[in-house]
């Protein structure tokens, strides 16, 4: 019978790393790994109009498709392959095209707020918080968001004085106290990243010496 895959979540707060860290894990086991962004998940509100979805808070758990997350990840463990939806972040909607994620022997779920909530938390068999200075972070957004997202400086900025940084101090930073291992700098550090390569190779060994 075939085993139930091992689940790693890394949290933390926007461009702390999170993404860098779990790419790198994912490059150091290859096929044995996916890596599955919880910004994924962000609910369809494409029945409303744009300047409406602009005004949404985009920070709040509440934003996310908490059930179809937790469905497909059902589907994972079991073994069988998802469509992973994927999200236009220039006009705040879900798109039609969705990318096909196969089952492997772990599951990297990387986001802001996958500890915030019970349900996801629990999921997790091994937790990361990615803890990063508060100025370097949103220097890492503001620089993402204009590249990346066709965003200016004024609507990053209105965006993290209003948004952005309320919801970390009321939901991200008070979720590091369910991690397992806290990283500072995430993927830019490179002791806490060999730490990990070593758990996930140990565990994985474990695994297949049964």
């Amino acid at each position: 019978m075939k085993r139930e895959p091992l689940f790693v979540g890394i949290a933390g707060g926007t461009g702390s790393g999170k993404t860098t860290l779990a790419l790198r894990l994912a490059a150091e086991f290859r096929h044995r790994v996916v890596v599955i962004p919880y910004d994924a998940y962000y609910k369809d509100l494409s029945h409303l109009p744009f300047e409406e979805r602009a005004r949404i808070n985009y920070d709040h758990p509440l934003s996310f498709d908490q059930d179809l997350f937790l469905q497909h990840m059902a589907e994972l463990r079991a073994g069988r392959a998802i469509e992973r939806p994927t999200y236009d972040y220039r006009l705040h909607v879900r798109r039609q095209e969705t990318v096909r994620v196969e089952p492997a022997d772990v599951v990297i779920v990387e986001g802001i707020l996958i500890f915030e909530s019970e349900r996801i938390r629990s999921l997790f068999d091994i937790k990361v918080f990615v803890d990063t200075d508060a100025d370097v972070r949103v220097l890492r957004r503001l620089l993402r968001d204009i590249r990346d997202r066709g965003r200016t400086v004024e609507n990053v900025v209105s965006q993290y004085l209003t948004t952005v940084k309320p919801m970390h101090d009321e939901f991200v930073e008070p979720s590091k106290r369910y991690a397992d291992l806290i990283v500072p700098e995430g993927g830019f550090n490179p002791v806490a990243l060999d730490v990990l390569i070593a758990k996930l190779r140990s565990i994985l060994d474990e695994r297949d010496s049964r």
